[in-house]
Formats: structure tokens, sequence, C-alpha cells
């Protein structure tokens, strides 16, 4: 019996039902469990939280080995503390349910780097895992590409959105991607290799890359041409809101995220070659993989699932849906005041209130008449009155 955590998440999401293919019973941890209802034929729902000790142990009865595949970045300002709580009170609740084996997916760092907040989480979890008497397989990977994954996604809309590119530093910073299929393979096959119980395995393809070969062999693939122009400073901070703005990743995830992208991402043991019979395939070859899926609407799961259980006692800042391979994106706040007046916001929106960052838009207005174009001469009919047919702006 194995028990899933994070099943609403990226990786956890395409493991169960792999898992539940290869004849394993499968038990799935879900904070709620209506998210996973009739999701997959066999699989045992449970719902509970690592953050309720109690809940953890009666998720725990009965399973041999636990998948832990639960991180809280996004969740709140003090994700880190949290994921040290919940890796605590899991570890403890495996021992006292006997449990054989904890199998962790982490991220590729070693402890002497100078580690960003994101990255040093991921370490100090599995370590506060091993500090009980339950057996961890760590596997440490650095960015997952796949249809849907977080990395990917960033990578995929920046590439796509920004002919040119004002790059800073962590452009040129190495890391070796690996395919969430090889990801997968690893987690599943560690459950017949006897020697990986305990160890701590660094996994990624077989191509070492900086982030700009990255979105270079993502245009090549798409056929687009994309130009950089490197700047010397560019803080974290402005790096993310910069990645929010251009991408579906709200600033607060952008930040931890962006934080880690100063360090190398680098197998440095051979572990994983000794104890898997497992052939990497190349970056290239992940990217034209995931395009496929995505062209042909067969996305399992997005990263935003995971973002989404955090966020469940809120409105989702930012929704996403697949439909027909296209990412919808959806933004959504709650505003205390009357619909008619929220209506009567938008339809005025143009004009002489203007846009957000309008006179980025006054710009883009005279560059337009410049070629010839109306530019802001052209208007709206009626500043407060929006009807089908009429023009918002030039």
């Amino acid at each position: 019996m194995i028990l899933v955590t994070g099943a609403t998440g990226y990786v956890g999401g395409r493991l169960v039902p792999r898992l539940l293919e290869k004849g394993y019973k499968v038990r799935c941890l879900a904070r709620d469990a209506s998210r996973l209802k009739n999701r997959w034929k066999g699989a045992e729902i449970f719902q509970g939280d690592v953050l309720d000790e109690s809940s953890l142990n009666k998720a725990l009865k009965g399973i041999d080995t636990a998948y832990y595949l639960i991180h809280s970045m996004g969740g709140d300002d003090e994700f880190s503390k949290t994921d040290i709580i919940a890796a605590e009170n899991f570890a403890r609740a495996a021992e006292n349910q006997n449990i054989k084996r904890i199998i962790y997916l982490g991220g590729l760092v070693s402890r002497e780097e100078n580690l960003s907040k994101h990255l040093s989480s991921r370490l100090q979890t599995g370590e506060t895992l091993r500090k009980y008497n339950v057996p961890v397989t760590e596997f440490r990977a650095g960015v997952i590409v796949g249809s849907g994954s977080l990395s990917f996604e960033m990578i995929r809309y920046l590439t796509e959105r920004l002919a040119v590119m004002i790059t800073p530093n962590w452009v040129n910073t190495k890391t070796q991607p690996i395919t969430i299929r090889d990801v997968l393979r690893y987690l599943i096959d560690s459950l017949k290799v006897e020697n990986s119980t305990g160890e701590i395995i660094e996994i990624g393809g077989e191509d070492i890359l900086t982030y700009k070969d990255l979105m270079e062999i993502y245009a090549e693939v798409r056929g687009l041409k994309r130009y950089f122009i490197k700047v010397p400073v560019l803080t974290p901070r402005l790096s993310s809101h910069w990645v929010g703005f251009v991408t579906p990743l709200p600033s607060r995830i952008a930040k931890p995220l962006v934080d880690g992208l100063k360090n190398e991402l680098i197998c440095k043991s051979t572990k994983a070659k000794e104890l898997f019979s497992i052939k990497p395939i190349s970056y290239k070859q992940a990217v034209e993989l995931a395009l496929q899926r995505n062209k042909e609407g067969k996305t399992e799961t997005i990263w935003f699932g995971s973002y989404s259980s955090i966020t469940n006692n809120k409105v989702n800042p930012v929704q996403l849906t697949q439909k027909e391979g296209m990412i919808i994106e959806k933004r959504e706040i709650i505003i205390n005041t009357l619909p008619e007046a929220v209506f009567k916001a938008f339809t005025s929106i143009g004009g002489k209130k203007g846009w957000y960052a309008n006179f980025l838009w006054s710009i883009r207005g005279y560059i337009d008449l410049l070629i010839g174009g109306a530019g802001l001469r052209r208007g709206r009919r009626s500043q407060v009155e929006l009807l089908p047919g009429d023009p918002l702006d030039f």
C-alpha cells in the first residue's frame, strides 16, 4: 500500500495513475478530498493535512511506502518554516506507523552553495525527514520540463511573448533540466531498487544548459527569432515582477523561484547512473514532447493545481484552465462595491480615463501615429457607455 502526498500537484497527479497501472494499491492524501473525487479508479482518497499530525497518523495507517511531494511555496511569506513543520509532522507520524520508507522529491542543491530561501527549504525538508527512524530516498531534481510544469511554462511564456528580452545575470546560470517522464520513472523504479533506500540521488537530463539556452532552444523548436540584451543590474524583486507581468506566475511565486536562479542546478553525483538503468532524454526532445502534448490537449496536470490547494480558502488570484491545448488565464479579485460600479469602471476603460501604465499606452499611440496609424486621435464614442461594435481605443 502506497501513500502519495501532493496528489493535487504537478508531479503527484501524474504519479498516481502510473502506480495504479503497475498494480500498486494507492492512497492519496489531500487537504480537500473533493478535488480528487472520481479522478482515478481504484485510488483511495484520504482528506488530511501535513500540518495536522493526528490526520497524518490515520492516513499512514497500513502504508508500506510514502511519497512526500509537498512544497508550500506560494502559501505565505513564511513558506520555509511551514515546510519544516510539515516534514517534521510527517516523519514523526511515519515512524509511529512503522512505515518502511519515505520517497521524497527535493531540489538539486548542495549545502556548500549560497542558497536561496526556496532551495534552502528543499534541502532542509530532506534533512528533517531523515531525523526519524524511517529510511528516506531523496531524489534531487532541478528544472522539470513537461507540459504544464511551472519551469516549462515560465520559459514558454517568456519566449512566446517577448521577441526582445532584457536579461539579468541569472540567464547565464547553468542548469541540468530533466523531463517529467524521466522523473516519474525514477520515482516508480525506486520501489524495486532496494539499494536506493536511504540514498540521496541527483537526477538530471543529458544536457547542461544556461537559462538563455533553454529559451533559445524553445524558440528554435517553435521557429521563433528571439534576441537577448544583457543588463548588469536586475534584482530578483524586479525580475519577479517582470516574470509576473509576462507569464501566468503570480509575483509572490516568481520571487522565490527567481531568487534560486542564481544557483547552478547540476548533478555532481553519478549515483543515479549506478543504481538505475534510465537514459534521460535531451532538453530539445523534452520541449518537443511538451509542445505536442499541449497541441493535442493532453496535458495531465499543471503546476497551478498545487498552488490552488494552498490558497483554497481565498479567491485564487490566477486561475488557469486547459482548452484545446491552450492555457486560458483568468485573474480575479474581490472588490467590496456594487456590481454596477464595477461594470461602469471597466466599460469606461480607455479614452480620457486611460489604462493601467497609461504613459506606455501613450507612447504606443505616438508610435502608431508615426507609422501612419490613427494613434491617440481615434477614441471612444462615449466616455461612460460601451456598446457592441464600439471602438475602445486606437
